[in-house]
């Protein structure tokens, strides 16, 4: 089975995780992501490690698990294109491809000739996505972006973390994948003017303006009211109760998105009175009145366990769930159930297969096709060299010597 993008070939020159998640997502849905590597050095991210892949025997194999987790369904080619031999090579390699997706500092593929600008015309129907920190313009186009930075600069830190704890920037870099996101949307809405154009087009993401984008009703609450949002450490700013509460054993999440839930969730706590307290007794209510009533929510939860809150609340139709670790997410019959532990051979595991988080676009006739596992470095060189560009056995074997791939 193909996915909805066979037949899209993509010129990847990003590294780390913003670019390859776009490019990642791109090639999960059938596009073919020749990923363009320094010779001798690769992606940053294969010396993000450990942790590393696990082979058959439970040693490390050398490939980085930070690496794997954003570069699925890519072909790695290596390729020096600081030399002009490498810069043919990559022009020759655009002239085959669809899109050519980046992420270096702002302005820094011109020095190689391999600018949007001086593309464009050889090119006419590229589509040229470039990642950055800050975008191309601005008063912080020329800084570089990295994605702890972006999240203190964006706004989100300031709203992570307990009230009386420090700003805390998310654990999964969610700006780098965020950015990525936005870039993979961009690219498709681009190859459809495309189909209907015949023009290429210049994308620019900046993940500055991504993870702006991304503090969506927090953004929207500080616009509207000019005040900004405090921290709430796990609690929701326009819904209460929206968090997590301790039991008499753990923790656990109720999430009573309305005044009826708000009612059973009383109701089955023996506790009806609250309820009806005109004070708790709609929503806007129990958001102005939140100091009050949570102390309150606290002190019952924490009488009883997890177990009978659970079990009582989702009987009454209250939502409400554990807070897994990572072993039991991949262990809930859910996820089993969704697929989202993918299994896919690996030359660097051996007889075990590598375990891969999988994509989550499910679609009725196109589903993600999975064809490559996180390549090696420069595994694809000669494949694709013979494949695009007809190269012979020689003449590969002296770019070789020459250090151009």
């Amino acid at each position: 089975m193909s996915g909805p993008l066979h037949g899209l070939r993509i010129f990847d020159l990003t590294r780390v995780l913003a670019g390859p998640t776009c490019t990642q997502i791109l090639g999960d849905l059938g596009a073919d992501v020749i990923k363009v590597e320094q010779p001798g050095k690769g992606d940053d991210t294969r010396r993000f490690a450990p942790p590393y892949l696990r082979d058959g025997a439970g040693g490390e194999t050398g490939e980085s698990a930070y690496f794997a987790s954003s570069n699925r369904n890519k072909r790695s080619i290596t390729l020096d294109f600081a030399n002009s031999e490498g810069r043919d090579l990559a022009k020759r390699l655009i002239a085959k491809s669809d899109v050519l997706a980046e992420n270096f500092k702002t302005g820094g593929l011109k020095k190689y000739g391999l600018g949007y600008e001086q593309l464009k015309d050889q090119f006419p129907g590229l589509v040229y996505c470039s990642i950055t920190g800050f975008g191309q313009t601005g008063p912080y186009a020329e800084r570089p972006g990295y994605d702890v930075l972006i999240q203190a600069m964006g706004g989100i830190m300031s709203t992570t973390g307990e009230p009386d704890g420090e700003p805390q920037k998310t654990a999964v870099p969610i700006a780098d994948l965020m950015a990525g996101m936005y870039a993979a949307v961009s690219i498709n809405a681009a190859l459809r003017h495309r189909e209907v154009t015949g023009q290429g087009q210049f994308i620019d993401i900046g993940m500055l303006d991504t993870q702006v984008a991304t503090m969506s009703i927090l953004g929207l609450n500080y616009l509207a009211t000019g005040t900004p949002p405090p921290r709430l450490g796990n609690a929701h700013p326009n819904i209460v109760p929206y968090q997590s509460f301790p039991t008499a054993d753990g923790n656990i999440i109720i999430a009573a998105a309305n005044d009826e839930q708000f009612q059973r969730l009383c109701a089955f706590a023996g506790h009806p009175e609250l309820a009806a307290d005109e004070k708790f007794k709609t929503n806007a209510q129990r958001v102005r009145n939140r100091d009050e009533l949570v102390p309150k929510l606290r002190q019952i939860i924490a009488e009883k366990p997890s177990k009978h809150w659970l079990d009582g609340l989702q009987a009454n139709n209250v939502s409400s769930g554990p807070i897994n670790d990572l072993e039991q997410v991949f262990n809930d019959p859910q996820v089993k159930a969704r697929g989202m532990e993918l299994e896919m051979p690996h030359p660097a595991t051996g007889d075990a297969p590598a375990r891969l988080i999988a994509s989550p676009i499910r679609m009725s006739a196109t589903n993600p096709d999975y064809r490559h596992a996180p390549p090696m470095l420069g595994q694809h060189t000669e494949e694709v060299l013979k494949e695009l560009l007809d190269l012979g056995p020689d003449e590969i074997a002296g770019l070789r010597e020459r250090g151009v791939i």
